[in-house]
């Protein structure tokens, strides 16, 4: 590969790595370091995208696509479908694995019927919807989970904290699934087997995976034993996990780490927290993204509902925002090399869009 090429296509992973570099001068390495690093989060990325790579080489997408296309002859009610199978996935799952989980089956379904036009603004969509759709739950993201158990906030509390902005969401990602045009979906003629052996196992792996992400099993079991089993039964697999992304990961967590360890970065937003907790945490998310967010400023402020609304409507605007968003990005780029700049134009069009908007309504109400 071209060096050219190779910028393009690992842009973020680039970016991710200079912005970490700056902050590293600014705060020396030391011991302080080894607390950036969410080694659960990682290795979860890691389970999942090697048990969907998995399933991918079995075909296992290409077959759901040619069901689902069934189902929903039209490219509208397709892409709403897809849509909301995430922003639910993410409520159960976690944006992340939804978004790895549901990503692929996307891209199945429009390029088997030659809508491959329609990829980047249904990622988009599909980014939204785990961003926003997983807010409603205390473990639908990062940010959830750490705030909900920092302040102890009751179930009750935290769903009606949630719902309002949720809703609005809701509606705003949907109406935007009735912007495609409602196209005639062709069945994909070549047909496909599914390996049914390779397909319960990789099933039960994909159940360990969920099993590490919603903490049922110690993701020390995930990291032993999924590859372990790969390394047998598809080693191609392994090779073809996107190890680009676990990499723009650990710049951000090194980045965000040390942004929230900056004196002047902390006076400042313990001031401006003052003001207004849920638009500033909102707009520090677009910087640092807003799980390192919530953590920092969860330190200077009690006002948790405000915190909980700006970090998850803070999920929207810059590719930046949330780390979910650098899955759909990496993943968009995997699907369409070269595409990335326009992918990364038309995404923070919209985000920033559903960023203002959220903002706007809710300040109001």
């Amino acid at each position: 590969m071209k060096f050219s090429a190779f910028c393009r296509q690992h842009a973020v992973l680039l970016i991710a790595a200079l912005a970490a570099a700056v902050t590293v001068v600014i705060v020396p390495p030391d011991r302080e370091y080894l607390g950036y690093y969410d080694v659960r989060t990682l290795t979860c990325l890691f389970c999942v995208l090697a048990v969907v790579q998995a399933f991918a080489n079995i075909d296992l997408f290409y077959i759901l696509a040619r069901n689902v296309v069934r189902v929903l002859p039209n490219t509208r009610l397709a892409v709403l479908a897809l849509v909301w199978i995430t922003a639910i996935g993410s409520m159960f799952l976690t944006n992340d694995t939804a978004l790895l989980t549901f990503l692929p089956l996307s891209y199945f379904v429009l390029h088997s019927t030659g809508k491959d036009r329609l990829l980047a603004l249904t990622f988009i969509l599909q980014n939204c919807a785990a961003n926003l759709g997983g807010m409603l739950t205390p473990f639908g993201n990062p940010q959830n989970l750490y705030l909900y158990s920092k302040f102890s906030v009751e179930n009750g509390e935290f769903l009606a904290i949630m719902l309002p902005p949720f809703l609005l969401s809701a509606v705003l990602f949907t109406a935007c699934c009735f912007l495609v045009k409602p196209e005639a979906l062709t069945v994909p003629q070549a047909e496909a087997k599914l390996d049914g052996k390779r397909g319960a196992l990789y099933s039960l792996l994909f159940l360990l995976a969920l099993a590490v992400v919603l903490r049922f099993v110690h993701y020390a079991v995930g990291l032993i034993v999924i590859p372990a089993v790969l390394f047998f039964a598809d080693r191609k697999a392994l090779k073809q996990v996107d190890y680009g992304l676990l990499l723009t990961f650990v710049a951000f967590f090194t980045f965000s780490g040390n942004m929230a360890r900056i004196e002047a970065v902390q006076t400042l937003f313990s001031q401006l927290l003052q003001r207004d907790a849920m638009v500033v945490s909102a707009l520090l998310s677009q910087i640092i993204s807003n799980v390192p967010a919530a953590i920092l400023l969860s330190q200077f402020t009690d006002n948790y509902a405000a915190l909980l609304q700006g970090v998850n409507i803070g999920g929207a605007g810059t590719l930046i925002a949330s780390l979910a968003s650098l899955i759909t990005y990496q993943q968009f780029v995997r699907y369409a090399p070269g595409e990335g700049g326009k992918f990364f134009k038309l995404f923070t069009i919209i985000n920033v869009a559903f960023l203002a908007v959220l903002l706007a309504v809710m300040k109001i109400i």
